[in-house]
């Protein structure tokens, strides 16, 4: 498994410390006599969240497939003359965070392949777990020279699976997925096309999101959260099971099962991943996260004069820890908004200024108060430090930290990517040190129980193993010495 070179993560907070990423969103639509591009790119901006390196769509008229993809937000890579040249009645579309395989145009999604009757545009959201085994695969069934290829453009799971799809044994592409599925091992939520028809599969344990909705014009969409059927005017019609094949065509939804469901959804979609508004498995992601903020005020109260978040993820936990504990909720801190991604590197100056490039104190709602900050997670505890530090030079008179997950102790090999061990400061620090790290007045993580309960799905049905490092798919053999890496002194 490939991890970044830069072996950091994405933050919407702090350029020195980067959050939780989610490897992909995908979308899918067969919409005859509708703009699919466009409906495409709506759907992928809706997704945007899950990826944000690069974008890309395919297309197809029936007798051939075009694709147009390229590094950058869905914004910046498409525009009305890429979108107008993308003709047809069907479309796959996805956007890119590498978890593995490096961050390189030929890395973007979706990936062509030849199949015995046309092409194959695949987009894939998850990781899988045997992409050596199925490596094996590609040369037992497609020779020696088509492995040796794969390996030298990097060998990315994504790139390995078309290729399998291509594998001229049988007469469909339905026929070589419903075989070539239960040989995957992983978190595979995936969305494909040929010429003629769009494809869905979900891996047994369900890791990642994946759903169905229906058009008003009988057309059918796939995306991998609810909101991207929301914004294309969509039906929601159901979630594709775990274990599930589907194939959407002229014909309409046709499903079949390729393996049994043992259901394992990932907890951190609630915690983090997922787009607020949209729904997993019946429960609404705010809800889920409202409920999160009243266990934290329970789990641990305190008498503080504001409840505030740290812009955006915190805030539905803020919001409901304000109304268990009773304590005003307030804005402690604003974001500039548009500080995002950029190809300009600030000087050593701006760096030591390090998370006042995206946040600045309001310091007439903080000063002489006990703040409780709530956040999402904590990975590093570079950015809670360094908001800290912030709030206390803004005249906060106490800062008490609130956690809306447990701590994070293990690495994730189903698509978030997460440090490696000896990156994570909770890895072998109780919480008394780690607060002392962050030098706030107190710090207190929702546990395991509480955060489950919030979600309202039954223990057995999700996997907590970055909480509790109980796997629920195994790791891949290559990555297991990652478990069990001793952690760094956290500085004083």
């Amino acid at each position: 498994m490939t991890r970044r070179g830069d072996g950091r993560l994405n933050h919407d907070l702090d350029p020195g410390e980067k959050g939780p990423q989610d490897a992909c969103g995908v979308f899918g639509i067969f919409a005859p006599n509708e703009e699919v591009a466009k409906l495409t790119y709506f759907g992928l901006y809706a997704l945007q969240h899950r990826g944000q390196e690069s974008a890309g769509i395919a297309t197809s008229t029936g007798d051939k497939i075009l694709v147009f993809k390229d590094m950058g937000l869905v914004s910046q890579v498409f525009d009305e003359g890429a979108l107008e040249a993308l003709q047809g009645d069907l479309a796959v579309g996805h956007a890119r965070y590498s978890t593995t395989g490096a961050s390189t145009w030929a890395n973007a999604q979706p990936t062509l392949g030849p199949t015995k009757h046309g092409t194959v545009a695949l987009g894939h959201n998850g990781n899988l777990t045997n992409t050596h085994t199925l490596i094996d695969l590609v040369e037992e069934r497609l020779g020696v020279e088509r492995r040796e290829a794969l390996l030298a453009a990097g060998g990315t799971d994504t790139a390995v699976l078309t290729a399998l799809l291509g594998w001229d044994r049988f007469e469909t592409l339905t026929e070589t997925a419903i075989e070539l599925l239960p040989h995957i091992q992983g978190a595979f939520s995936l969305v494909f096309m040929d010429e003629d028809t769009v494809y869905a599969a979900r891996d047994p344990q369900g890791v990642r999101p994946l759903v169905l909705g229906e058009l008003p014009s009988g057309g059918w969409v796939v995306a991998s959260e609810t909101p991207a059927l929301d914004i294309v005017g969509a039906r929601f019609v159901r979630e594709i099971e775990p274990g599930e094949f589907v194939t959407i065509d002229a014909n309409g939804v046709h499903s079949q099962r390729f393996a049994d469901a043992a259901p394992k959804g990932c907890v951190f979609e609630y915690v983090y991943l997922a787009r607020p508004d949209t729904a997993i498995a019946g429960r609404s992601i705010h809800a889920a996260r409202l409920a999160m903020g009243r266990t934290l005020a329970r789990e641990y109260p305190v008498e503080a004069d504001m409840v505030m978040p740290t812009p955006e993820s915190g805030t539905p936990a803020a919001v409901g820890y304000a109304q268990e504990s009773g304590i005003p909720f307030g804005q402690g801190l604003t974001k500039n908004a548009y500080v995002g991604r950029t190809f300009i590197q600030p000087s050593q100056t701006l760096r030591q200024l390090g998370i006042r490039l995206k946040l600045n104190p309001l310091r007439e709602q903080i000063e002489g108060k006990r703040l409780v900050v709530v956040d999402d997670s904590i990975v590093r505890g570079n950015t809670q430090r360094a908001v800290v530090a912030m709030l206390r030079e803004a005249g906060a008179a106490e800062v008490h930290l609130r956690i809306s997950s447990p701590p994070i102790e293990w690495p994730c090999f189903y698509g978030i990517d997460f440090a490696t061990r000896e990156e994570l400061i909770a890895v072998g620090h109780a919480v008394e040190d780690i607060r002392e790290h962050l030098g706030a007045d107190s710090l207190g993580f929702i546990s395991v129980e509480g955060m489950i309960a919030a979600t309202e799905q039954p223990r057995a049905q999700l996997c907590t193993a970055c909480f509790t490092g109980e796997y629920p798919i195994e790791p891949p053999v290559d990555a297991r010495h990652l478990l069990s890496v001793q952690p760094v002194e956290v500085a004083p």
